[in-house]
């Protein structure tokens, strides 16, 4: 496949999977556009391939192939068609390979890691999971300041938090394409303790007094991050300010719809409607 061929594979590939609406956002500069489909094939191909597999070893054979191939990809010797579009996108913005290599860790975390005791657990998840992709996104800004690059880790954190208690039932209840069980707990469980709320709770979907007390310091845990790395914005360049302003707003929407049903997310999983994102998105245009 030649790389026009592969940069569209990346542009269908990344609209048949557009679940997020800041995600190579209309109001990045075309050429920067360009450049988000192959990043954003790259991981969603690589997350697909940790669950959609029948079995963990599967997934983790998949995983280390992908791993493989991401090396040679930086070596010039890519054939699958995200790896040739993302080729000269690497090399024109100095993306580092450890970038790329740490999001294909997180995947293969989540194949034999399926439990969080600790917020340092958790935030140690974040740095592989979530962080890599804000500071890619920093190099296609051009604007890789250690500063701005701890800013953009506190914004990620943040947004990765927020899904996380967005996802508390979804996850508990997650199971393989083979129909096992694939069970997941990233709330913590100092914390839960800490608040009065047993792992047998937490194993039966309780909702009660403890939980809300649990997920109310989470939430604002999640919130915090937000704040902290709202400087970012004014930090980058002009064409990635009101991105960076629809990552932040996204992220505390969730935390408020979180608290908007009482922080019960057993019964409902929090989301942000339409009308709310174009109402974020008018705020982000406007200031």
């Amino acid at each position: 496949m030649n790389l026009s061929d592969a940069q569209e594979f990346c542009r269908q590939y990344t609209r048949q999977h557009y679940e997020n609406f800041t995600v190579a956002s209309f109001l990045l500069p075309r050429q920067i556009r360009q450049a988000f489909y192959p990043v954003y094939s790259f991981c969603r191909w690589a997350d697909d391939l940790g669950d959609e597999s029948p079995d963990n070893q599967t997934a983790l054979a998949a995983l280390d192939d992908w791993n493989s191939q991401l090396d040679d990809c930086y070596q010039g010797r890519a054939d699958h068609p995200i790896f040739i579009a993302l080729k000269p996108i690497a090399d024109e913005y100095s993306i580092p390979k450890s970038l790329f290599a740490d999001l294909i860790a997180a995947f293969r975390l989540d194949q034999t890691k399926k439990e969080c005791d600790s917020r340092e657990e958790l935030l140690d998840y974040c740095k592989l999971s979530a962080n890599p992709v804000g500071r890619i996104v920093l190099h296609l800004a051009k604007t890789t300041d250690e500063e701005s690059l701890v800013l953009s880790d506190k914004i990620c954190t943040g947004l990765q938090l927020a899904n996380h208690w967005q996802d508390v039932a979804r996850d508990k209840r997650r199971a393989t394409s083979g129909g096992q069980s694939d069970s997941r707990r990233y709330v913590p469980l100092s914390d839960m303790l800490s608040c009065g709320y047993s792992l047998e709770d937490f194993q039966n979907e309780v909702y009660n007094p403890a939980f809300v007390k649990t997920m109310s310091r989470l939430c604002d845990w999640a919130d915090s991050f937000f704040t902290d790395g709202r400087p970012l914005v004014n930090r980058v360049p002009r064409s990635f300010q009101t991105d960076i302003k629809l990552f932040i707003m996204g992220g505390q929407k969730i935390v408020e719809e979180i608290r908007r049903v009482d922080y019960n997310v057993w019964s409902n999983r929090p989301t942000i409607s339409r009308w709310s994102k174009f109402r974020l998105l008018l705020k982000a245009l406007l200031g």
